[in-house]
């Protein structure tokens, strides 16, 4: 994990929005039945809630991802997106150590 990444990821009020909806699948229409059995949330379905621009979502998930806060799966045409719980705990157990340590 590295934590400037996590941060720098987090410094968008709709990139931490985002996960906030992760943590909840029922934020989101129900999954297609052929992906009722899968792990996540369709990009789309991001984009959709987010209402902004498929390459601003596609860029928004890619810092997530590359901060470890997410993990996608791609099934198909579709990417899923899932919130990394172990990694966003260690983030901010990392944080607060740094920030509450003498």
């Amino acid at each position: 994990m590295n934590i400037e990444k996590a941060i720098a990821a987090l410094n968008n009020p709709t990139r931490r929005q985002i996960l906030v909806w992760l943590k909840d699948r029922s934020n989101f229409p129900p999954a297609l039945p052929e992906h009722a059995d899968l792990d996540g949330v369709c990009v789309a379905y991001i984009q959709a809630k987010a209402e902004l621009s498929q390459s601003t979502i596609s860029s928004y998930m890619g810092l997530l991802k590359d901060a470890g806060l997410v993990v996608s799966a791609r099934h198909g045409q579709w990417t899923f997106y899932r919130r990394d719980e172990t990694a966003i705990a260690a983030t901010m157990k990392q944080l607060a150590d740094e920030m509450l340590s003498g």
